[in-house]
């Protein structure tokens, strides 16, 4: 982690501009349904205060269409944020402009400003220069600890960054994401495995080309594992089959011949309601009126056997429709073992957002070593990809 922190800067009197993930669900009275994101920024907020400095908020909240929209703002999450933290947190209804500025340059030290949804203006996504600027005047430092949100160029997530040479930092959040991702992907501790799931390959080629390169295993579950198993000859029946990358998952296969590892049986029904009852049978052999929803018990002590053995475990995707009670045991069997591994010395990496759900359901997030914010930035992490929210920071041998 080449880029200048938090830690190395003197934030005394000064205000830190903090690019922050609030991306949070609402509830239907438009209250913070879930805090998760919030909590995981606390640390940075109350080091900018150890450090004698005040922080300045800024974040974007769900897809509005370029302009205000209401049910959109960040004033929800400005009262969800004064329940938890002993600091003063002052809301302004925009981002940029006059009475913003003259609010943030108001700022004590140890006070908090929240700014409302930056993607209320075009300039956002278009990662637009002149709104950059606008948003600069509000700080004199710069942190982005918004890992989720760091594999887009958005003006608060990119360009803003251009606006203080020396002094554009990552946040503690960021700083643990970029460490536990970089360090498995680049030094891990071996046997090194992935345990890619989820319902397409279409979306993670890259992430399984890239990882071939690095793990020692890699275990593929999901409905994206029928589409290997049909292209390696199998029979599926009517599960989930991309039939336009069947190529592509020989391909893969060809390359992977030693470390990829398919479920050896299914969990399968009729439909994912489970109507009609469930069957256990080969992953290669699966009549036609059925379709796979799990990995089935062999597949469990298969996947758990190569978990157990392992030093370091990537996951990201679950192994079957574990929002159905009849569909979840896999997954959560996945989740025991890297909590087993974990507890006996393994560093253990969840992320993907229904993986981090299937954690949270089952009670076992806390017993990994590290549970990524970021869905879609984990997810180009592992496909090799630089995030421009990364490397828009100042790097550490560039730093005055």
């Amino acid at each position: 982690m080449n880029k200048l922190s938090i830690n190395d800067l003197d934030l005394k009197g000064l205000r830190a501009l903090v690019r922050v993930d609030f991306n949070v669900p609402l509830d239907e009275a438009g209250q913070v349904a879930d805090d998760t994101r919030i909590v995981a920024t606390l640390p940075t907020i109350n080091l900018i205060f150890k450090k004698g400095g005040s922080a300045i908020l800024m974040s974007h909240l769900g897809r509005p269409k370029a302009k205000r929209e209401e049910k959109y703002s960040l004033e929800p999450v400005a009262e969800s944020l004064t329940k938890l933290i002993s600091a003063p947190v002052k809301f302004v209804p925009d981002c940029i402009g006059d009475a913003v500025v003259a609010a943030a340059k108001a700022l004590k030290p140890g006070e908090i400003l929240l700014l409302d949804n930056v993607r209320f203006y075009p300039g956002e996504e278009a990662n637009d220069p002149a709104f950059a600027a606008e948003l600069a005047k509000l700080g004199d430092v710069y942190i982005n600890d918004a890992f989720g949100s760091a594999h887009r160029a958005h003006a608060s997530t990119h360009a803003v960054a251009t606006h203080f040479p020396g002094k554009a930092a990552v946040g503690l959040l960021m700083e643990k994401e970029l460490t536990y991702l970089g360090k498995a992907l680049a030094h891990p501790e071996r046997p090194f495995v992935a345990i890619i799931g989820g319902a397409k390959i279409s979306s993670k080629i890259d992430v399984l080309e890239n990882l071939l390169t690095k793990v020692d295993r890699l275990i593929i579950g999901g409905a994206m594992a029928y589409t290997f198993i049909k292209a390696g000859g199998g029979r599926i029946g009517s599960s989930l089959c991309e039939e336009d990358k069947l190529e592509v998952a020989h391909q893969i296969s060809k390359k992977g011949v030693g470390k990829i590892v398919l479920p050896d049986d299914s969990i399968v029904a009729t439909d994912a309601d489970a109507e009609n009852g469930t069957w256990v049978v080969q992953s290669d052999d699966i009549e036609e009126a059925w379709k796979g929803f799990d990995i089935g018990p062999m597949a469990i002590k298969q996947f758990s056997a190569i978990i157990k053995e392992a030093k370091t475990v990537i996951w990201n995707g679950p192994v079957g429709l574990f929002e159905k009670e009849a569909f979840a045991e896999g997954t959560h069997a996945i989740a025991e073992a890297m909590a087993d591994l974990t507890e006996n010395g393994g560093t253990t990496i969840v992320g993907g957002g229904d993986s981090v759900a299937a954690l949270e359901m089952f009670g076992l997030a806390d017993r990994m070593s590290h549970v990524s914010t970021g869905g879609g930035a984990s997810l180009e992490f592992l496909e090799g990809k630089s995030l421009p929210g990364v490397e828009a920071l100042t790097d550490k041998v560039s730093a005055k």
